[in-house]
């Protein structure tokens, strides 16, 4: 594989307008491979690398994400075995699906191919590509926080007229939830168009003024054969054509002019994220908000005054809980998106670089490091001096807190653990991405029941969801939007809710005894958890529109809190099932709350955020 990323050919360009060439060139864009999906999937990526590697006039490909079904490390290595057959240059980012179903928390996509961004020049022009997430979560896309510190260190070290070239898997629209600041770096430079995939479709459209293009899917999808785009750059106007391989290259169906920057006087005023409702709900204060450098895929635990959190670059950090200063921080080698476990004084949390540890909560010091197979981002459950977490390699283990001796070993999954389990007594309960819901014996990790939804497609799987116990019985929702409750003896089903309710969102009361399921649009169903009849207490209109957040709801004193995936926290009254209060932090996931005293509330947000409200004047111990 050819890469030509050259920076230090930034870092020294001159700064002066570049004369165009008078030559004109192609390169390919080949999107939504998803090699492991679609049967034909493999083979329609086979034909189009012949083609390309058959037409020598083509410089270079690039390909904009969705490269595989799931991010799975068979799956990515596959893909790549394809790619590089490739005999001129070639270029990739990930897409959603590469990252939100990741069994090793995108680490492996980089380690594959090597980076998960890219810039190089050819030419006169500058391309840049970055990512798109959700990483690991089910949200809308995010461009992580970290690509967009790169990104804009890159664009400033280019020269002032050089034009530019982006690729993203996600259109620069609301579909991303930070599409707008994406947009605003890249008025600042000459951008001259940006490309994406995701719709799997050609589409023409325009970003707030800056020439965009999707291009369709290398799927044959109903057709004989897939298809890939062929652009090609003039000095004065760029084209876009489908070729299929083996066939012909049909007439453009997209023409952008090049040389101009019509944007650069356009005074439009473009829709932002409304904080409209942090105005109708002024009494909620903000005690701290800090904004960490990374994204953060996990959620915080708080434990007194001790409050932990991890980031997507591989951070830990102790803050005070009342203050938000720091008190401490561990590096690990991966990626993190396991939510940490506090208990003993102790902090434990996995790394996607495959090991397990425990920290002193006072100081940060490593007390034991446990190395496994593979990534981990499942998050650890910490019951009656035992660890409890699941891996990507198909194991679940029971671990020992005080000197990390594993217990015992479970291997009979399939595929990797996300969620974090729950415990009574007796058995430990968990889902996974293989389809089956699990109960095994905590005392020997020997299998008590799995449960099967029905449905063999991973995708619905009840494997994202915090799963909840109450009164013998174990609740669960998964993307088949269905609601079940299970029987903790025997896995037998005791209800399952006829219609659609919810997506991956549950939550119980405070007193065990109402069960929250949150749908995709606006309602939140409470069911009774009591009883072995499927009983609808009651459904709240939350107002939070179309979310698909699989982050826990939590409850505690007669509250309710709602996150959605538009950065927005929603505070209900469960006596008269009233929206007590909503405050949005920002646009992006809302990991997870932790209620505390006085309608307080902690968390974190995808983008960074890590914050603590009062529903009334900021008050600090």
């Amino acid at each position: 594989m050819f890469l030509l990323l050259i920076w230090a050919a930034i870092v020294g360009g001159q700064r002066s307008k570049p004369a165009p060439e008078a030559t004109s060139f192609r390169f390919a864009i080949v999107s939504d491979t998803h090699i492991g999906g679609a049967a034909s999937a493999q083979e329609d990526l086979r034909r189009t690398v012949a083609d390309i590697n058959a037409d020598t006039t083509l410089a270079f490909t690039i390909i904009t994400g969705d490269v595989t079904e799931l991010g799975w490390d068979a799956e990515l290595a596959e893909a790549y075995a394809l790619l590089s057959q490739l005999r001129r240059p070639w270029y990739v980012i990930p897409g959603n699906h590469d990252t939100k179903w990741s069994e090793s928390g995108n680490n492996s996509f980089r380690q594959v191919f090597g980076y998960e961004r890219f810039f190089f020049q050819y030419k006169d022009y500058a391309f840049i590509g970055c990512s798109s997430g959700p990483n690991m979560r089910m949200a809308p896309g995010l461009v992580p926080a970290e690509d967009l510190r790169w990104l804009d260190s890159v664009l400033q070290q280019l020269p002032a007229h050089q034009p530019l070239f982006f690729f993203n898997h996600y259109p620069l629209d609301a579909g991303l939830a930070n599409w707008y600041k994406v947009i605003e770096l890249l008025k600042r430079v000459n951008t001259q168009a940006a490309f994406c995939g995701h719709g799997h479709t050609n589409k023409a459209f325009d970003a707030e003024g800056i020439p965009s293009a999707m291009c369709r899917s290398n799927l044959r999808a109903r057709a004989d054969t897939g298809a890939y785009t062929v652009v090609t750059v003039w000095p004065d106007v760029l084209t876009l054509a489908e070729r299929k391989p083996g066939g012909i290259t049909a007439a453009p169906w997209h023409r952008i002019p090049l040389g101009q920057k019509a944007y650069a006087a356009d005074t439009t005023v473009y829709a932002r994220p409304s904080y409209e409702v942090n105005e109708q709900h002024p009494q909620v204060q903000r005690v701290w908000l800090l904004q960490d450098s990374c994204d953060i895929g996990a959620g915080i635990a708080v434990a007194g005054r001790l409050a932990v959190y991890a980031n997507t670059c591989g951070q830990v950090k102790a803050i005070d809980a009342q203050t938000g200063a720091l008190r401490w921080h561990f590096t690990a080698k991966g990626k993190i998106y396991a939510t940490p476990a506090i208990a003993e004084g102790k902090v434990v949390f996995a790394s996607a670089d495959s090991n397990i540890y425990c920290l002193n909560g006072e100081t940060g010091a490593l007390v034991w490091m446990l190395k496994t197979g593979k990534a981990i981002v499942a998050s650890p459950l910490v019951y009656d001096g035992t660890v409890y977490i699941g891996s990507s390699e198909g194991a679940f283990r029971a671990i020992s807190l005080k000197d990390g001796r594993i217990l015992w070993t479970f291997r009979g999954l399939e595929a990797f653990v996300e969620t974090r389990p729950v415990a009574d007594a007796q058995r430990i309960y968990f889902g996974t991405w293989d389809t089956y819901f699990y109960a095994l014996n905590r005392k020997d990790g020997t299998l008590a029941w799995k449960w099967h939804n029905g449905n063999t497609n991973r995708l619905y799987a009840p494997a994202a969801v915090w799963p909840v116990l109450a009164h013998g019985k174990v609740f669960i929702v998964a993307p088949d939007r269905f609601a079940t409750a299970l029987d903790v003896r025997t896995g037998r089903q005791v209800w399952r809710t006829p219609n659609r309710v919810g997506r991956e969102s549950i939550g119980l009361s405070q007193d065990a005894r109402t069960l929250y399921v949150k749908s995709m649009n606006d309602t939140v169903y409470a069911f009774d958890a009591v009883g072995h009849v499927l009983k609808l207490r009651a459904k709240v209109m939350a107002g939070y529109g179309y979310d698909i957040a699989p982050s826990p709801m939590a409850e505690r004193d007669g509250t309710l809190y709602i996150p959605t995936d538009k950065g927005v926290i929603i505070a209900v009254d469960t006596r008269n099932w009233q929206i007590k209060w909503a405050h949005k932090l920002c646009n992006a996931l809302i990991n997870n709350i932790v209620p505390l005293e006085r309608g307080a509330v902690m968390g974190t947000a995808m983008d960074g955020k890590v914050f603590y409200l009062t529903p009334g004047p900021a008050q600090r111990d």
